[in-house]
């Protein structure tokens, strides 16, 4: 049921959020030009992405789904929320991820754990939760993760 709820209450802000908060310009790019990249870069793990959980490149909404590949987090609502623990833990702040963090919290204080640890990988690597990904999809994952110290796996 709590999941039912943070995922109507997301489907209903998504629209909102997009118009109104994200002032960066869409990315216009296809799952096939992101599967195109070679296999090692950002752009092609981001395409094997969002193809395996059957999405589709959200605009101005792009870098969501970077951080999924770059942290590995699933996309349970748990693992969403711990997400954006680990963002805030990188330095990221705004609105739509406090009312996250927040709500979450509440309807998971079960998982409380599981967000701490994410915290503390967000604050353990280098700021990266700014950076312009569009540039970055021809760089190989790797050499992202370990540049900035990027610890995987919010599960």
């Amino acid at each position: 049921m709590r999941a039912i709820l943070l995922e109507t209450l997301y489907e209903w802000s998504k629209i909102p959020y997009q118009k109104w908060f994200k002032n960066e310009k869409p990315w216009d790019i296809s799952m096939k030009q992101l599967l195109a990249y070679p296999k090692e870069t950002l752009g092609f793990y981001l395409g094997a992405f969002l193809l395996q959980h059957d999405f589709s490149p959200q605009p101005k909404l792009e870098n969501h789904d970077v951080f999924h590949v770059l942290t590995q987090t699933g996309i349970t609502v748990p693992e969403e929320i711990a997400m954006q623990y680990y963002l805030l833990g990188n330095g990221k702040k705004s609105i739509y991820l406090f009312m996250v963090i927040f709500i979450g919290t509440i309807l998971y204080p079960d998982k409380f754990n599981l967000f701490r640890s994410a915290f503390r990988k967000g604050k353990s690597a280098y700021s990266f939760h700014q950076l312009d990904f569009r540039k970055l999809l021809h760089t190989p994952l790797t050499t992202i993760r370990t540049t900035f110290l990027i610890a995987t796996s919010c599960k």
